[in-house]
């Protein structure tokens, strides 16, 4: 499961993370992350407008990252949202034009991915 995290894009995987994590980090840590990662504001415009140097821009981007990161390495938060996203996307597949399939296979299904996502949660 840790695969298809690991395999997502990795703007992707960074917004996520940031999304789950985020609010653990400093206010300024932040502020940096936000504009560099999320916004795509270059390293260069970001430190004139924080008064600090693109060094420094980039090494509190590539700390607060490595944080993130290790927040999901002990909580998992986002590996579980995105094996949940995934069942429930399968669900609603097949919800839709279910008429054309084996009822009894398709109520079976939904009934083992819905214990699946409980067990997740």
């Amino acid at each position: 499961m840790m695969s298809k995290v690991m395999n997502m894009d990795r703007l992707a995987r960074q917004a996520l993370l940031y999304d789950f994590y985020g609010e653990l980090l400093t206010e300024h840590q932040r502020n940096i992350y936000e504009d560099v990662v999320l916004n795509d504001y270059s390293l260069s415009e970001v430190a004139q407008d924080q008064g600090i140097s693109r060094q420094g821009v980039h090494d509190l981007v590539k700390r607060s990252t490595r944080i993130l990161e290790e927040y999901e390495e002990k909580l998992h938060l986002v590996e579980k949202f995105v094996a949940v996203r995934e069942k429930v996307h399968e669900i609603h597949g097949l919800t839709q034009h279910y008429e054309e399939k084996n009822l009894n296979q398709v109520m079976s299904r939904i009934e083992t991915l819905s214990h699946s996502i409980l067990e997740e949660l």
